[in-house]
């Protein structure tokens, strides 16, 4: 049975009070663990609306997604990622562990960073099939086991470079001290170049970016709960040297400064006390 898991990180403009779409998420059965993350479903019922632009910051993850007539693999996005909603429509979605993916590929993911590839690329057969079985279904834990026998049938042997890699994002995430990459070295001795090529063989992105990533998800679900971080003292937690050079990254990623999103997010959620 799959548990029912919390609400999504990196999520970008959302109205709490008026989501445009709803999103659930479910953990994957027992065997499945070393693989997968968790599963996700989005829906949205936007007839007679205008369309939704919906943006989100990524995750280090690869992500299996089945839409009617548009399956796909999502690689790593490094900017942030942009998806129109519009009509009426459901995705349902496989978020791999940070690694995972890469003993179904059996190449570097980085080929697959910022890039969406049609499922047939990847796995060599239709996806129509599989789309039928899982969008005929009324809810999101009818839909799972149909995903997972689909992945069950290609399961590859457990690797253990996956655990090492998900012990470190665990450590980042846990940990505010992290903050550069040799701060990892030197926790795990490993050597610097060698864990730079595991990155990049296994994720598809730099262990700096991941780093600066998930201190920046931190930062934008702070200000999504109505608290305005210190600039000054968040640009240190992210590892930058000073204010001004995570503003300036912080505009490129997310769209907008930090003052200006945060402003706009008081908009958005009136409710929220800042």
């Amino acid at each position: 049975m799959q548990l029912k898991l919390g609400k999504p990180v990196g999520l970008l403009n959302v109205n709490m009070e008026k989501p445009k779409f709803s999103v659930s998420q479910y953990s994957p059965s027992a065997d499945l663990i070393h693989f997968i993350e968790h599963y996700w479903v989005v829906r949205w019922d936007l007839r007679g609306q205008e369309p939704h632009l919906q943006e989100t910051l990524p995750h280090p993850s690869v992500h299996l997604v089945f839409e009617r007539d548009n399956s796909r693999i999502v690689g790593v996005f490094k900017g942030r990622f942009s998806v129109l909603l519009q009509e009426q429509g459901a995705v349902f979605g496989v978020k791999f562990r940070p690694g995972a993916f890469y003993l179904f590929l059996q190449k570097p993911v980085s080929t697959l960073t910022g890039c969406m590839v049609p499922f047939q690329e990847i796995f060599g057969i239709s996806s129509k099939a599989l789309e039928q079985q899982l969008f005929s279904q009324e809810t999101a834990e009818q839909m799972i086991p149909f995903a997972e026998s689909f992945i069950r049938e290609r399961l590859p042997e457990p690797d253990n470079h996956v655990d090492f890699i998900n012990t470190i994002v665990q450590s980042i995430i846990s940990d505010r001290s992290i903050v550069k990459v040799d701060d990892i070295v030197r926790r795990f001795q490993i050597h610097k170049r060698q864990f730079q090529m595991l990155f990049r063989q296994y994720v598809g992105i730099s262990p700096k970016w991941m780093i600066q990533r998930y201190r920046l998800h931190e930062a934008v679900e702070k200000m999504a709960d109505g608290d305005i971080p210190d600039w000054s003292r968040l640009a240190l937690d992210l590892g930058y040297y000073d204010q001004a050079h995570f503003i300036k990254d912080f505009k490129s990623i997310v769209g907008k400064s930090p003052e200006i999103y945060t402003k706009l997010l008081s908009e958005v959620n009136p409710g929220k006390g800042r």
